[in-house]
């Protein structure tokens, strides 16, 4: 029998008194020391949360950046079958980013130690780069979304040199976010409310 993975998870109700929102939030301070106190967050079995909306699994939804030729550039790719969210297969992406596992919980930072994992199994980059928190998503319009909470970083890359790691990562690499906009119908919910609010 396989183990189940337990994931890094905030009540709904943290959400709630911070004030309830749907969508974009730019308003990090607001947000995010409540978010990464661990007194609040809890390691709960993934085949329990992923249905039951009473707990938000935090999600690190790391963009990166370039600028190449005078345009600024985005790493974008499209999710193929071997990715963890089925739900999620077949539509394009510009952000990296999975579940915070339990064996992260070493050290003080869990979220930051997720972060990196999931950022160096997807893509190695071969460049300097500094990445920022920028927002956070949340999508209470589809069964996917009600169960997850973004927290978006924008990592600005010294240049544009990323490559996927993984096979799962179809159609992977750099393109200009003009080019990217015009593909916007086809990509996963919380890449287009990035691209609305943040280009």
């Amino acid at each position: 029998m396989v183990k189940d993975e337990e994931v890094l998870v905030v009540p709904a109700t943290l959400l709630v008194e911070l004030g309830p929102f749907s969508g974009f939030q730019p308003a990090i301070d607001r947000y995010l020391p409540a978010l990464l106190d661990r007194t609040n967050q809890s390691f709960r079995p993934r085949s329990l949360v992923e249905n039951d909306p009473s707990f938000k699994q935090l999600i690190p939804y790391v963009i990166l950046e370039c600028n190449d030729e005078q345009q600024t550039r985005l790493f974008r790719y499209t999710r193929g079958k071997g990715q963890g969210e089925k739900r999620l297969h077949a539509l394009q992406s510009i952000g990296i980013g999975g579940h915070i596992s339990v064996e992260d919980a070493q050290g003080d930072d869990w979220y930051r130690n997720g972060m990196q994992r999931e950022l160096s199994e997807e893509v190695l980059i071969e460049c300097g780069g500094k990445d920022q928190i920028v927002g956070l998503i949340y999508d209470d319009t589809t069964e996917v979304g009600r169960v997850h909470l973004g927290v978006v970083h924008v990592m600005q890359l010294s240049s544009c040199m990323a490559t996927p790691r993984e096979d799962h990562l179809l159609d992977a690499g750099f393109l200009p976010v003009d080019e990217i906009k015009l593909q916007a119908s086809q990509m996963e919910t919380w890449s287009q409310l990035c691209l609305r609010n943040l280009y």
